[in-house]
C-alpha cells in the first residue's frame, strides 16, 4: 500500500500546515490551562459528595488515588476513540472530525468550570479524552496537504507548535484562576475551544475528498479491524511502524515517570530546580523539530533518521544512569529530546506512506492508541522498577528496549521508495 497523492502546489500546502499548527498550537493551549489544576480541583472535590460508589470507595485510598484515576480516564478514552476518529475522518472527511472534536473540548471545559462534584470532574475528563483522540486525524491532515517526502518536517513543526501550546497554556490557566476565580481556567479554555473552532472553519478546508473514496468503492475497514491487524501482522510495514512508535514511546516514559525522583537521588536535585531540566528538554525538542529535523529529513530520509534517532535516545536514556556529574548528565539529557524529535515525526511520516491514503486517518488513529497504551503501561513498569530492581533500572532496561526496537525499522527505505518515484 503506497501513496502517489501530491497537494495542489507548494504554497496551498504551506497555507494550509500554517493553519493546522495554529489550531493546534490554540488546542494546546486550552488543555494545558486546565491539566495542572486538576490535583487542587480534585483536592477541593473529593469528599463532596458522590453519584458513583466506585468514586466513594476510592476517596478512601486518598487524593493520590483519584487524581491518577483522573489522568488515566483521558488517556483511556483518548486511546479508544482515536482510531474511531480516524475512521470517521477517513468515511466523512478530516473537517467535520476535527470541528466536532474541539466542539467535545468546549463541552468538557465548560462542566471542568461548573464541576460541582467529583462524579461531574471525572464527566469532563471523559469527554474531553473523546475529543481529544483527535490528534490523528490532524496528523492526517498534514499528510493530506503536503508532499510525501515533506511529511516528517511538517509533523516536526506541528509538533513544535504544540509544544510552545503546552509552555503557554499554565501560565494563562494560572492567570486565569487569579482575575477570574475558581470558574475562569474552564471558562477561558472553552472559549479558546470555540475561536479555535472559528478559525478552524474559516481558514480550514477539506483535504480529504470522501466523497471520491466513497464512489471509487474504496472501503474503510472497522477500527477493531484495523487494531488486530497490527498484531496479527506484524511483519507488515504499517504494523512495523506502529510498533516501533509504541514501544519508543513506552520507553521515553522511563524519563517522565522517574526522572526527578532519579535525580534527587543521584545529584540532589530538588523540587525548585527541577524545572530547569524539563525547561532544557522542552527547549532542545521545540528548537530541533523547528529548525533541525527539515534538514536532517532532507540528508537521511525518513527511514534512517528514524534508526539515528532511536539511537541516540537509547545512548540518552542508557547514560543517563552511568553519568558521573552534572556536565555528563546534562549531555545524557540532551539526547533524549534529539531522539524523540528525529524518531515520532519520521515514524509518522512513513506510516503516512505504506498505507492506503483512504485509510490514512484510520492507521493515524490506531497508532494514537497503541502509543496510549504504551503511555498508560511504561509508568507503571518503570515506576515498578524505580522502587523494586534500582534506580538505574528504568533507565537501562529502556535503553536496551530501544536498541532492540532498531531492527523494525531495518529495510523500511524499500516500501517508500515506489511511492516517489511514481509521485515525481
Amino acid at each position: 500500500m503506497t501513496d502517489t497523492g501530491r497537494p495542489r502546489n507548494d504554497a496551498h500546502a504551506r497555507g494550509k500546515l500554517v493553519v493546522l499548527m495554529i489550531t493546534a498550537f490554540m488546542d494546546m493551549v486550552g488543555i494545558l490551562m486546565v491539566v495542572p489544576l486538576l490535583p487542587f480541583y480534585a483536592q477541593d472535590l473529593n469528599g463532596s459528595g458522590y453519584v458513583s460508589r466506585t468514586l466513594a470507595a476510592l476517596h478512601m485510598n486518598g487524593d493520590g488515588a483519584v487524581v491518577s484515576l483522573l489522568i488515566a480516564t483521558f488517556a483511556i478514552v483518548q486511546l479508544v476513540s482515536a482510531p474511531i476518529w480516524g475512521r470517521v475522518s477517513d468515511r466523512f472527511g478530516r473537517r467535520p472530525a476535527m470541528m466536532i472534536g474541539l466542539g467535545g473540548s468546549a463541552l468538557a471545559y465548560l462542566v471542568f468550570a461548573y464541576a460541582p462534584t467529583l462524579d461531574w470532574l471525572f464527566l469532563s475528563r471523559i469527554v474531553q479524552g473523546a475529543g481529544g483522540g483527535t490528534v490523528g486525524v490532524i496528523q492526517a491532515y498534514v499528510a493530506d496537504s503536503t508532499r510525501p517526502e515533506d511529511r516528517a518536517k511538517a509533523l516536526g513543526w506541528l509538533s513544535a507548535a504544540t509544544n510552545a501550546g503546552v509552555a503557554l497554556g499554565p501560565v494563562i490557566g494560572g492567570g486565569a484562576m487569579h482575575f477570574l476565580g475558581r470558574s475562569g481556567p474552564g471558562l477561558s479554555a472553552a472559549l479558546m475551544s470555540c475561536i479555535t473552532m472559528l478559525f478552524a472553519y474559516h481558514y480550514l478546508t477539506e483535504s480529504h475528498d470522501a466523497a471520491a473514496v466513497k464512489a471509487a468503492g474504496k472501503v474503510v475497514r472497522k477500527s477493531s479491524e484495523a487494531v488486530m491487524r497490527v498484531v496479527s501482522h506484524g511483519a507488515e510495514p504499517a504494523s512495523r511502524l506502529i510498533w516501533i512508535y509504541a514501544i519508543t514511546m513506552g520507553s521515553f516514559q522511563a524519563m517522565s515517570t522517574t526522572l526527578a525522583l532519579f535525580l534527587a537521588w543521584r545529584f540532589g536535585v530538588t523540587a525548585s530546580t527541577i524545572g530547569f531540566f524539563f525547561t532544557y528538554i522542552g527547549t532542545i525538542s521545540v528548537i530541533t523539530r523547528a529548525l533541525v529535523l527539515g534538514k536532517m529529513v532532507d540528508r537521511f530520509g525518513e527511514a534512517r533518521l528514524s534508526r539515528l534517532g532511536m539511537v541516540l535516545l537509547a545512548c540518552g536514556l542508557g547514560g543517563m544512569p552511568l553519568a558521573p556529574n552534572i556536565p555528563m548528565l546534562a549531555v545524557a539529557v540532551a539526547l533524549v529530546p534529539l531522539g524523540t524529535a528525529f524518531t515520532f515525526p519520521c515514524v509518522t511520516g512513513l506510516l503516512s506512506r505504506v498505507v492506503a491514503s483512504h485509510e490514512r486517518g484510520l492507521y493515524m488513529g490506531v497508532q494514537q492508541t497503541f502509543g496510549g497504551i504504551a503511555r498508560v503501561a511504561g509508568p507503571l513498569y518503570f515506576g515498578w522498577a524505580y522502587d523494586h530492581l534500582g534506580q538505574r533500572v528504568p533507565f537501562l532496561t529502556a535503553a536496551v528496549v530501544v536498541l532492540l526496537t532498531i531492527t523494525l525499522g531495518l529495510n523500511m527505505e524499500s516500501y517508500v521508495k515506489p511511492a516517489e518515484r511514481q509521485a515525481a
